[in-house]
């Protein structure tokens, strides 16, 4: 089997006092085995309640997914009860959330956390546990980690609590990690460290990653395919070098427009392009194409309807009618 994941029509949808929020609104795509998917978009396109809904951890209510399928490894992850769903978190699949203080339990020492997960997993005794929580720290390069294990979240910088994170998604060798925002509020450097290290761990352990971001720099880095999200759906879907070589999008060729260039190429005096507008409340989409209110190329189709996900060029894939 090529793919070690693969969504089809996913749609998860939110009831709210303004209408239903449509988060996930017809998402295809597929993660290779030892791939790395990055999803990158705004604020609000749908990124990390896609990543919820794989997790099936999206809150009911309001939140529920309406249709699609989920197959990790040929299984429809939908079709499974919550108990065989509690298998599969952590132990095949685990994710790395977007805030790690918030993620953490305040009260509970990160060693005794993250060594619960392996006792969930593994069946291993507290002893046996605490030894591979010491064993993940030093893998992902906590110092004195058989210190550290005895340390509560607010002991430890922001960085380090991430290191945290990361070792409790890798602590049962999962097959696909889900990566929501790995770095964000993390300076430059714990950044690159960060990366550097989920890079390390998917080499030695074949693990399959979906790097989910909004930062198309880090996706230029770890990537090899990418997902370009807006207003719930995929805007845009090909290889990592043939998006940035020949967007073809007009707000993918805009989001590469908004980012700062360090190769002596820019007009120093110049303003960092930008995006007109915002993204639509997911509760009220226009008509047309999703985008056609920001686009500076719309047509009047755009605005009468919404276009396909069409290849466009071999292995790429867009939703435009212009493309």
């Amino acid at each position: 089997m090529a793919h070690i994941l693969e969504i089809r029509g996913l749609r998860t949808h939110f009831e709210t006092a303004a209408g239903t929020v449509r988060a996930v609104d017809g998402v295809d795509l597929t993660v290779g085995r030892g791939d790395t998917l990055g999803i990158v978009g705004e604020s609000g396109s749908g990124k990390t309640v896609l990543a919820l809904s794989i997790m099936r951890l999206v809150p009911s209510p309001p939140g529920r997914i309406v249709s699609g399928s989920i197959l990790f490894e040929g299984t429809d992850l939908l079709g499974l009860d919550e108990k065989a769903m509690q298998r599969v978190r952590g132990k095949d699949i685990s994710m790395i959330f977007q805030e790690p203080m918030t993620s953490l339990n305040p009260v509970f020492k990160i060693g005794d956390q993250v060594a619960e997960v392996i006792r969930l997993h593994q069946g291993l005794s507290g002893k046996d546990a605490r030894e591979r929580a010491v064993e993940m720290f030093r893998l992902v390069g906590m110092p004195d980690p058989g210190r550290r294990v005895d340390d509560y979240p607010h002991q430890i910088s922001g960085g380090m609590r991430q290191r945290v994170m990361i070792a409790m998604a890798v602590s049962c060798n999962p097959r696909l990690m889900l990566a929501d925002e790995p770095t964000t509020a993390l300076d430059v450097t714990i950044q690159a460290q960060i990366l550097e290290l989920i890079d390390r761990l998917k080499e030695e352990t074949g693990t399959s990653v979906v790097l989910i971001t909004h930062d198309l720099g880090l996706i230029a880095e770890s990537a090899r395919y990418v997902i370009v999200m807006y207003a719930g759906t995929v805007f845009e879907y090909a290889a990592v070098q043939s998006v940035f070589a020949s967007p073809c999008h007009p707000y993918t060729i805009g989001l590469m427009a908004s980012m700062p260039r360090l190769d002596g190429k820019a007009n120093k005096s110049a303003r960092l392009s930008t995006i007109a507008g915002t993204v639509p409340p997911l509760y009220s989409l226009p008509e047309g194409c999703r985008f056609h209110d920001r686009c500076p190329v719309a047509m009047d189709i755009c605005r009468r309807e919404e276009p396909a996900l069409r290849e466009t060029a071999p292995g790429h894939y867009a939703r435009c009618w212009k493309c």
